[in-house]
């Protein structure tokens, strides 16, 4: 059978170690790659047990387990009557290959396997990857993004049994020169993303969230409307409405409200006399202010949200340059003073303090809720 790997594919074919842990850019084709090669190992021997591992099952059923019946399809091995859909195992060769997410606990205790692969491992905590650990008896991969510090490197990777990889987009010789311009853009767009997803390399960054926009006046008929983003507030907080366009793969957004005080009423009133022309998406914890002003004419829908929505959604903004009306004189304040919390130490988490947020968090809720998905945002990365 003949196979299109890449260098990934030769590490694990070529180590002897009991770890192997593949740092990458993004669409360096590691998690494809490590497939490849526990099917390959499948199919060489039998009566293995693997386990695929990440945090929690939505992520894990949108990625690694397509990818897994993907690469089964495309070798035309997939089999209806070994693939289990209720306990999301697949049988290949007398092997079991079970999917495992840790919001699954009693699986993570549960029985040995031989191989266990983790993906986006920097999504578990050091307790998770004890757990697998000394259940797993022959070895354990791991591959991620290293867009934070966190225990891998203690662990794992300054241990004598563990092999250590770091590989870029230049090592997928399968890529399209579109999604190759894409990457090499964030050379431009941000020094930190350029550092993580463009050259694999661990940059934490120090202070503010933002780097990645600037003050820049601009006419908005000029520019293609995307829609609205809202953040409901009323006696300390303000309420903002936040007007998103998008020009050249930029955003370009301008606040039209920012005051504390407002009823649902008094926004409707305020929003009518905006006369705007798209929809809003606002914060779905506000189940009733968004009922109350769909009552009253306006067209608005709640925000998707999920697991890790805040991060993920600072995440997909800073794959944009934004460019912000120098109207929007709270906005600006907002994007120069939002910043990571600090411990006693003076270090920076990847957890932004609850402050200077309102419009972000209206930006926010649009950008996840209708750019988070094909084409867009972080997870075309993954």
């Amino acid at each position: 059978m003949k196979l299109q790997t890449s260098v990934i594919f030769e590490h694990l074919e070529e180590s002897d170690k009991r770890f192997i842990v593949e740092q990458g850019g993004t669409r360096s084709a590691k998690t494809y790659n490590i497939l490849i090669w526990l099917i390959v190992t499948a199919l060489r021997r039998k009566g293995l047990t693997f386990s695929i591992v990440r945090k929690s099952f939505p992520s894990l059923r949108t990625s690694v387990m397509r990818d897994f019946f993907e690469i089964l399809n495309n070798m035309g091995m997939y089999s209806e009557k070994n693939h289990n859909k209720t306990e999301s195992t697949y049988k290949l060769n007398g092997c079991l290959f079970e999917f495992i997410s840790i919001d699954t606990p009693q699986k993570i205790r549960g029985r040995k396997r031989n191989i266990c692969f983790i993906n986006e491992a920097n999504e578990l905590t050091k307790e998770d990857y004890f757990q697998l650990n000394i259940r797993t008896t022959e070895r354990l991969i791991c591959d991620f993004n290293p867009s934070e510090d966190f225990w891998i490197y203690d662990e794992v990777v300054s241990r004598d049994d563990c092999d250590y990889f770091v590989t870029t987009y230049k090592d997928n010789p399968f890529l399209d020169a579109s999604t190759i311009n894409e990457i090499e853009r964030l050379k431009e767009v941000d020094e930190y993303y350029w550092q993580v997803y463009g050259l694999g390399q661990k940059a934490i960054i120090r202070g503010v969230v933002f780097s990645n926009w600037e003050v820049k006046a601009f006419d908005p008929n000029e520019i293609e409307l995307k829609g609205y983003g809202m953040d409901f507030g009323f006696t300390n907080d303000p309420t903002t409405l936040i007007e998103v366009r998008m020009m050249n793969g930029e955003l370009w957004v301008r606040e039209l409200i920012w005051r504390t005080g407002m009823t649902n009423q008094d926004i409707a009133e305020r929003i009518k006399e905006l006369e705007l022309q798209g929809e809003i998406v606002a914060d779905s914890a506000e189940p009733k202010s968004i009922e109350e002003l769909s009552r009253g004419g306006v067209l608005v829908r709640g925000a998707t949200k999920g697991q890790d929505s805040i991060r993920a959604g600072i995440d997909l903004l800073r794959r944009y340059k934004i460019n912000i009306h120098p109207s929007s004189e709270n906005l600006i304040k907002e994007f120069k003073n939002y910043k990571y919390k600090q411990d006693k130490d003076g270090n920076y988490s990847n957890e932004p303090v609850d402050r200077f947020n309102h419009g972000i968090d209206g930006l926010r809720y649009f950008i996840f809720t209708n750019m988070n998905g094909s084409g867009y945002g972080d997870y075309q990365f993954i």
